[in-house]
């Protein structure tokens, strides 16, 4: 039997580049069932060792156990949530100043702009104005479109509570299935790569809530102790954005120097708050996450914050809380398959040995022109 012939490099990228976008596009067209599927898949690895011993240690039926599991999920994320809510609502008891100080600061601003621009105040209100004429027009859509996305985010999380409990009540038909449908004499290696993404993806998300926590502590302590107001509240925005890459940190920086400012109207304090988030997340980056998170998903920088930003376009806020776990799957298949492995290489963060490459001399004979016989 002889062997089929290799296809050119453009054959090949051709072909990798339209299943790309294949893929992103039947992504984008079933987000609504993807994303919860997701974190459905993401939730049951993580509960898959409650469930084995509320099932193996209880004696609990398989149903019970899985139920269980993901009631317990949820009183762990209400307890967050409940706590994020009380320091809302205390924020909200300082309205009247938050109002007042915000007037205060535009004030000041106008002022700014007035002396600098030379634009006098008049003008200045009458683009307020028409603003404010705008958003009044578009109030009503607004709040329909808040209205709609609500109960979009409501079926979401419903969606996300069902696929856990499913995902763990069905996890060896799933197995089964996986094995199935390749080959017998792939068995073993399907068997690794489950094994390897509940093992990777399981201590990932651990050691992020580990992380997650210590950074809340760490913040909240030091914003107490530097007497800034609300200072549980601002720990908790830094450690529930910190888990997007990159990106997270910058949005709960705002986030803190305006709820500082806005309470406070100091610029002392909003400078601290900025000092102690810049000084969280270089301990962060250099310590904590190589520590806790770094040893159990290796992969570059580059690739991180390209997947966090494709994440975002895709699926927008779920896509980049999924693109790292995504990105850690993909590249576990992609170790474990001898074809796709030059692409886990390139997603990895691994120490590859340098490698020489010799460039092979051409032997042969050389033509001569003019060679052989001349005629006379």
């Amino acid at each position: 039997m002889t062997k089929p012939t290799p296809q050119p490099f453009y054959i090949k990228l051709a072909a990798v580049l339209v299943g790309l976008i294949c893929l992103g596009y039947l992504s984008v067209i079933g987000k609504e069932i993807l994303s919860p599927l997701i974190f459905g898949l993401l939730f049951s690895i993580l509960l898959l060792p409650v469930a084995n011993f509320l099932e193996t240690k209880c004696r609990f039926h398989r149903n019970a156990a899985s139920a269980v599991a993901v009631l317990l999920m949820l009183l762990t994320v209400g307890g967050i949530l409940v706590l994020v809510g009380t320091q809302i609502s205390r924020l909200s008891n300082d309205l009247p100043q938050l109002k007042q100080q915000v007037f205060d600061s535009l004030q000041s601003f106008q002022k700014w702009i007035s002396t600098t621009f030379h634009v006098n105040i008049e003008k200045q209100m009458d683009y307020v104005n028409s603003a404010t004429t705008k958003i009044e027009n578009t109030a009503p859509r607004v709040i329909g479109a808040t209205v709609v996305s609500l109960s979009s985010i409501l079926f979401f999380l419903i969606f996300i509570v069902l696929d856990t409990f499913f995902m763990l009540f069905y996890r060896r038909r799933l197995m089964n299935f996986l094995v199935d449908v390749f080959r017998e004499e792939n068995a073993h290696v399907v068997h690794d790569i489950v094994e390897r993404i509940q093992f990777i993806i399981r201590k990932y998300l651990t050691g992020l809530l580990l992380e997650m926590t210590t950074v809340a502590v760490v913040c909240c302590s030091v914003f107490m102790l530097l007497g800034i107001k609300y200072a549980i509240l601002l720990g908790l925005i830094t450690a529930l954005f910190n888990i997007v890459p990159y990106i997270g940190i910058f949005t709960a920086l705002a986030l803190n120097v305006i709820i500082t400012f806005a309470t406070t109207g100091l610029a002392s304090k909003a400078l601290l708050v900025v000092i102690t988030v810049l000084s969280m997340h270089l301990i962060d980056s250099n310590v904590l996450l190589p520590l806790i998170v770094g040893s159990k998903v290796r992969i570059n920088a580059f690739v991180t914050l390209l997947g966090v930003v494709i994440g975002e376009l895709l699926w927008g806020i779920p896509g980049m809380f999924l693109s790292i776990p995504v990105i850690a799957i993909t590249k576990i298949i992609f170790d474990r398959v001898e074809s796709l492995q030059p692409w886990g290489q390139l997603m990895g963060d691994e120490k590859l040995p340098a490698k020489r490459i010799r460039l092979k001399k051409r032997t042969g004979t050389r033509t001569r022109a003019g060679s052989g016989s001349r005629g006379t």
